[in-house]
This record gives structure tokens, C-alpha cells and sequence, in this order.
């Protein structure tokens, strides 16, 4: 395995980009030293390809053209041609070396673009709910509900962060409460079962509404997350009752994946819907299914839970991981390509 630690350093600038199915972000990092230079976002529909996005967002910007590109893609990285699940781009790092002038470009997962900032959080960039502090050098997990239920360890051995990237939002998820049990036949199931992801996130956020609609004989026409979490803000009591249950069901899966890796660095909720639900998430509810892990709840009570309120955490990622590789142990194995006689990545 080709990992990143080991006295190497980049090519600077470093241009670091999260490439989502509807935005492109970008941004700069400029020396070691410096700090993250956003370069702000553009429709990934406006360009026909990332090289034609960062001629345009990032070379007006740019004293000095990108050596290095860092690049979050949504998915697993699987050869010289990339291609995003819910975007017309490819990425081939190849022809961006050919097209940009790069000496090197490197290619992630998006979650463990998430994973690599967790370290360096601090202050306003996150806000606990309940009990709990953070236990130095010990694992921390991320959980974000968005368009999927995104999640990743950061597991910190042999002296260096490691991130884990995995499927931990594709978990089962069973009633546990009267409430619950009375409520989870009427879900649909997808596949023959009924997955954390198929309920918390933006796709499952209405498949959970239709059902708390059954339960409370009370149809609505909810079919997007925003159209519930605008009716809970009107106090209408199916979106308010499903904003509840999604809470307490992120905290029971947020409080497995705690256990699994006994993160006592944290758990950290980012993704698209969290920043719209943050009254539910601190309400009580989602902090008591977290620690409701018989029996272990002591243990539980002792792992801090954060909302993440930085705007761009994939992008601190990997600019956390620009500035200081030799901090992180970052599996480079077919996710790395070079332009010819470049030696931008020194070890």
C-alpha cells in the first residue's frame, strides 16, 4: 500500500476541489503556512468538464497556477477514468495534468475528504449537543445525511491520522420504541429491507414522512426535505413528528458507529440536511437514542456528539491534508497520478 506519511510534501499551490453532483468547490492552498483560499463554487451543469470549471473559477483567482490538485469525489475511485454518480463529468487526472499544466493530482472519497478535517476543528466550526469531551489522539467518527447517509472513521495510530472511508450509512435499521414498532411496517423497504440511508437522508426523508403519514391518518404531499422541514418550522404535526423520529434514528446509528470504532474524539453530523434540523438534533431526542446503548450508556455519556457549522469541511479536509501530509495516512494506491518526470510528492 502506497501511503502518504513519511517526510513527502506537495507542489504548491495546491488546488483542493469537492466535485458534488450539482456544485463544484474549489479552493487554494497557497504554502504550508498559509490559509485556505476559497475560490467559491460552480454549477457542475455550467461547464463541460472540471479542467473548463477551474480555468474559470480558480485561474482569476490564481497569482500563480495549481502544481498539485486534491480532488472529493462522491464515490470510490476505481482507475484513470472517474465518473460521477450524479453529474455528466468524468474525471480523468490525466488529461487534467495534460490540460492544466499539473504536476500531480490526487483523488478521494468525499467522506474521507469529510474525515480528514475532523482533527483540526475548533471554536465556531462545530457545536456540541449533550455531554461528552473529546479524548486526544482517539478515534473520531463522521456521519453525514445529505443526498445519501455518508460516513467515515479518522483512526489515529502509529502516530498518524488515518481515514477510513466505508459504507456505514447502508447499516440496518429496526424500530426500537412502541412508537417504532408501530410505524416501521408502513416504510417502504427497498431491496427487501429497510437501511439507515433509505431513511435518513434527502431520498429517505420523505419515504419516512409518507409513513408517519399512514401511522397518524394524515396524508400530506411532502416530497422533498425542504417541503418538511419548512411544514415542521409551520408546526405541522406529521413533519414535526418525522423531524423526531429522523432525529432519534441518526442518534441510534450515530451511537453504532461510535461503538464500532470507540470514538472517543467525537462524532461529527455534517451532510446537507443536518444545518436544517439542528432544533431536533438538540432537543434531547437524538442525544438519548445516541447514549441509549445498553450496556454501555456510561461509556456513551462520555463520547461528545458535534454538529459541524464549518461551510466547507470537505475542502478544509483536504487542505488540512495539503498542508501537512506527513500528519495523515492517506492510501494513495490508484488514486495518484503524476505528470512525467514530475517529483512533487517526495518521500
Amino acid at each position: 500500500m502506497n501511503c502518504s506519511p513519511g517526510s513527502k510534501s506537495f507542489a504548491y499551490p495546491v488546488l483542493v476541489a469537492d466535485i458534488g453532483g450539482t456544485n463544484a468547490r474549489f479552493a487554494l492552498v497557497d504554502s504550508s503556512e498559509t490559509p485556505t483560499r476559497m475560490c467559491g463554487k460552480t454549477a457542475t451543469a455550467d461547464h463541460p468538464d472540471i479542467s473548463s470549471a477551474i480555468r474559470s473559477a480558480v485561474f482569476p483567482e490564481a497569482e500563480e497556477k495549481p502544481k498539485t490538485a486534491i480532488i472529493a469525489v462522491a464515490g470510490p475511485v476505481t482507475g484513470d477514468v472517474i465518473p460521477l454518480t450524479n453529474a455528466a463529468w468524468v474525471i480523468e487526472p490525466l488529461k487534467m495534468i495534460a490540460d492544466l499544466g499539473l504536476e500531480e493530482v490526487i483523488v478521494l472519497n468525499d467522506f474521507e475528504a469529510q474525515a480528514l478535517a475532523l482533527p483540526g476543528y475548533s471554536g465556531a466550526d462545530i457545536e456540541q449537543v449533550g455531554t461528552g469531551s473529546i479524548r486526544a489522539n482517539s478515534a473520531k467518527f463522521v456521519l453525514g445525511p445529505g443526498t445519501g447517509l455518508g460516513a467515515a472513521a479518522m483512526i489515529f495510530a502509529a502516530g498518524s491520522w488515518v481515514p477510513v472511508p466505508g459504507e456505514g450509512g447502508h447499516v440496518e435499521l429496526g424500530p426500537v420504541s412502541e412508537e417504532d414498532v408501530q410505524i416501521w411496517p408502513h416504510i417502504e423497504r427497498v431491496g427487501g429491507r429497510i437501511g439507515a440511508e433509505q431513511l435518513l437522508s434527502g431520498t429517505g426523508l420523505p419515504r419516512l414522512a409518507r409513513a408517519v403519514g399512514v401511522w397518524m391518518n394524515a396524508e400530506r404531499s411532502f416530497d422533498t426535505p425542504a417541503t418538511i422541514t419548512q411544514a415542521a418550522e409551520d408546526n405541522d404535526p406529521v413533519a414535526v413528528k418525522t423531524l423526531n423520529i429522523f432525529a432519534r434514528s441518526l442518534g441510534r446509528v450515530a451511537g453504532d458507529c461510535a461503538l464500532t470504532v470507540l470514538a472517543r474524539g467525537g462524532v461529527y453530523l455534517t451532510g446537507g440536511i443536518t444545518p436544517r434540523i439542528s432544533r431536533f438534533l438538540t432537543d434531547g431526542g437524538f442525544r438519548s437514542a445516541f447514549e441509549a446503548k445498553s450496556p454501555h450508556e456510561a461509556l456513551m455519556g462520555k463520547i461528545p456528539t458535534f454538529i459541524v457549522r464549518h461551510p466547507d469541511p470537505a475542502l478544509e479536509g483536504l487542505a488540512s491534508f495539503a498542508r501537512e501530509p506527513n500528519a495523515f495516512a492517506v492510501d494513495m494506491q490508484g488514486r495518484q497520478w503524476k505528470a512525467a518526470g514530475s517529483a512533487s510528492l517526495r518521500g
